[in-house]
């Protein structure tokens, strides 16, 4: 069967190049007879990929030495505990809340001292990003907190908020690598990989030296502290190593198409395909305000859920799947992350075209 076009939030579409090296090297990894899937984490062979997927990383992102990338487990949502555990030494965080995963973190925040929400969009079901030019930072405050790219709205920040000079905390799951970014600006940037990245199962933490102390909130329990993993070059205890090796054929990947700006350019020509053809339409309107717009989630709908069912399940017969909107928003959703070719938006709005002549 041929592949078809994924547009899956997450886990979601990975590089053709990817699959077929990993693929080739399943029986086999360089001559040790075996899958990395089989390999122990302490041997030189995978100490030889989890470096390199460091170092790779290093390059593409320009991440300063200051900082440590560790590789963890638990998704970003267990980083929702990990980071007040860590971080909240006067007991004091602030949180903007732009969609259900910063509230989630939000919510986790609250049971390990006070959290305050000095900014949400939540009064318009998220389909916007406040302004964060001059906001109540509390004087206290050990970080100020966002996600950066709203995966189930389609939102995302174009301006990082002026955090007063607190340290900033950013969930960066869905626009990971789609563009330049100056690591300076951030305390502790982390994402889920299984968007832009690789398989779900693994979680990077790329975080400043100076907040991985041993002062951690009590009971904070050992897995859950990151000077163990920093202390272990995040092989403290097995990490997802088949994970991270498709991590680190994703970021030579990326240099490949000539690392995150050339990436960055690539993600806007493809989102504007798709951005201009709802501006155009008839039928299907994109539900966020243009400004605060993601290249890499874009939700749309045709104002009647009958249509958007219609739609979506002939889109899938027609090989472009996974395009129904979260279940808490409906509607659609195409995620076209770096691995969405092209091609893949420009046949997605040729159907698009058809379904509203046909359904005019």
């Amino acid at each position: 069967m041929a592949r078809v076009y994924n547009f899956s939030a997450g886990p979601a579409v990975l590089p053709e190049e990817v699959l077929q090296a990993a693929a080739a090297e399943m029986m086999d990894y360089e001559g040790t007879g075996m899958s990395v899937m089989e390999m122990s984490h302490r041997s030189k062979a995978y100490e030889k990929i989890i470096q390199e997927a460091e170092a790779d990383l290093r390059d593409l992102m320009n991440i300063p030495d200051n900082y440590k990338v560790l590789f963890l487990q638990g998704g970003a949502s267990q980083q929702f505990a990990m980071i007040p555990m860590n971080l909240m030494k006067n007991g004091v965080a602030d949180y903007i809340v732009t969609g259900q995963w910063a509230k989630k973190a939000y919510q986790e925040a609250c049971m390990y001292g006070k959290a305050n929400k000095i900014a949400s969009s939540e009064d318009a079901t998220f389909s916007y990003i406040p302004d964060c030019s001059d906001l109540p930072i509390s004087e206290d405050a050990d970080y100020v907190y966002i996600c950066e790219n709203n995966t189930i709205y389609g939102t995302k920040f174009k301006t990082l908020p002026n955090t007063k000079g607190k340290t900033l905390v950013s969930d960066v799951s869905s626009c990971f690598l789609s563009e330049p970014v100056d690591v300076t600006k951030y305390g502790v940037i982390y994402g889920g990989v299984q968007k832009n990245i690789g398989p779900a199962g693994v979680v990077i933490v790329i975080i400043r030296e100076d907040l991985i102390t041993e002062d951690v909130l009590p009971g904070t329990p050992t897995m859950l502290k990151y000077k163990i993993h920093a202390d272990n070059d995040s092989l403290y205890n097995t990490p997802p190593a088949y994970g991270i090796y498709i991590c680190g054929k994703v970021f030579k990947w990326l240099k490949k198409q000539g690392g995150l700006a050339a990436m960055k350019e690539y993600n806007e020509k493809k989102a504007k395909i798709l951005y201009d053809f709802l501006d155009q339409s008839k039928m299907f309107k994109g539900t966020v305000r243009p400004e605060d717009r993601s290249l890499m989630n874009v939700p749309f709908v045709t104002g009647s859920d009958e249509l958007d069912a219609k739609f979506v399940k002939e889109a899938a017969a027609a090989g472009f799947v996974n395009l129904k909107g979260h279940r808490s928003v409906g509607g659609m959703r195409a995620s076209i992350y770096n691995a969405m070719p092209i091609e893949g938006v420009e046949k997605l709005v040729a159907f698009m075209k058809e379904f509203e002549e046909k359904n005019a």
